[in-house]
């Protein structure tokens, strides 16, 4: 879910079971859904709480697309279901041209990573306003998912294309933004810049140099070119565009995209509590604002040193069964950043009914123990 205002940052809240769940800048989920849990998702953008999205529950997801279902059946309008009714829908996660060679001609065809049902196979095409026009593609109504931009002429034209779109950092560590370029062989390049686009009270645009400090500018190979930002904070989530110059005045940036970068601190949350009893199943979750890759590992402290475990350890830290000694304070950080811990947050473990027995019956055996000698010297005392 995203909103179109470009005015003012945004906040999106997201509720898990119709129950308030987080919120965050980011406008992604905080964490790799799974099709296991039965449960359904919504959003909303803070301070317009009661135009919360319709729910949604994730199906399937795969390498290619995702198909979730929608508990209102206006979503799917197109069948003319009822409002109660549910439905289902298959995205994909990839859109791209393919560009054919026809004799004197060229063929574009816009292709979609997943199969998809008829109402989403309508395409939508654009083409860029430079004499030598390159195009892209997207599925009409998903115009978001759009696809990288392709030459008519092999790469003989103004094109900007990203890499990755969407990037998650945690804070401390370093992101590198990618754009992959072209430009007509008429012209020579002349520079190459990132700006960063704030959106705060009003839209501000800052041009970013090497002279930063923390920002470096890379050519990796031929018509690509990285910007990377090192020692992340939170002030660097933002959106950033790339544009090209040439000496002849010409310039070109993606009309239709940009790099969202969003910069992740680290909470840890316990399932199902903070509060439970011994012999529960506790599941630590140091949980992210944005997905970080599948190949992060992390670390985990309790009572602010560091927990030594067996293997590689992720972001779940499984208690099984839980008891007394695991109560305490948890935190946990990205091993690569481990100065940028996660807050601590304490779990609380409480004594279970069979515990309470045998507790109850020490305590009477230590009584008797004390009150049995006390008797007999007493006793003693009379008869003698």
């Amino acid at each position: 879910m995203e909103s179109r205002s470009s005015l003012t940052e945004i906040v999106y809240i997201w509720y898990k079971n119709r129950e308030f769940l987080y919120e965050d800048w980011s406008p992604w989920y905080q964490q790799l859904v799974s099709s296991e849990e039965a449960v359904t998702y919504s959003c909303a953008v803070k301070g317009h709480e009661h135009l919360r999205a319709p729910e949604v529950s994730v199906d399937s997801v795969t390498s290619t697309c995702f198909n979730v279902t929608y508990a209102k059946g206006r979503m799917c309008s197109y069948k003319q279901t009822s409002v109660d009714e549910p439905c289902s829908i298959t995205y994909p996660r990839e859109v791209y041209v393919q560009r054919t060679p026809a004799g004197s001609h060229v063929i574009l065809t816009c292709h979609t990573s997943c199969l998809l049902t008829a109402h989403q196979t309508a395409y939508k095409g654009y083409k860029n306003r430079h004499a030598v026009e390159s195009f892209s593609c997207a599925v009409k109504g998903l115009e978001d998912l759009r696809s990288a931009e392709v030459c008519i002429k092999g790469n003989n034209c103004w094109s900007v294309n990203y890499v990755s779109r969407r990037i998650c950092a945690s804070e401390g560590s370093s992101a590198n933004i990618s754009s992959e370029y072209s430009y007509p062989e008429n012209q020579h390049l002349k520079s190459k810049f990132w700006y960063k686009i704030k959106r705060v009270g009003t839209k501000a645009v800052e041009k970013l140099t090497e002279d930063a400090g923390r920002v470096e500018y890379h050519e990796n190979r031929e018509n690509q070119h990285t910007l990377k930002i090192r020692n992340l904070n939170k002030n660097d989530s933002a959106e950033y565009i790339f544009r090209v110059i040439t000496n002849e005045g010409g310039w070109k940036q993606s009309g239709f995209s940009v790099v969202k970068l969003t910069v992740t601190g680290l909470k840890v949350k316990f399932t199902p509590s903070a509060v439970v009893t011994e012999d529960q199943r506790v599941t630590l979750t140091c949980s992210t604002s944005c997905p970080l890759t599948d190949d992060t590992n992390y670390i985990w402290f309790f009572n602010s040193r560091p927990l030594t475990l067996t293997g590689s350890q992720n972001k779940h830290l499984i208690l099984d069964p839980v008891n007394s000694l695991h109560a305490g304070n948890y935190s946990c950080a990205v091993k690569t950043q481990r100065d940028f811990t996660s807050p601590e947050e304490a779990l609380t473990v409480q004594a279970s009914g069979k515990s309470m027995a045998i507790i109850n019956a020490v305590r009477l055996t230590v009584a008797l123990l004390i009150v049995i000698p006390l008797l007999f010297h007493l006793w003693l005392s009379i008869w003698t």
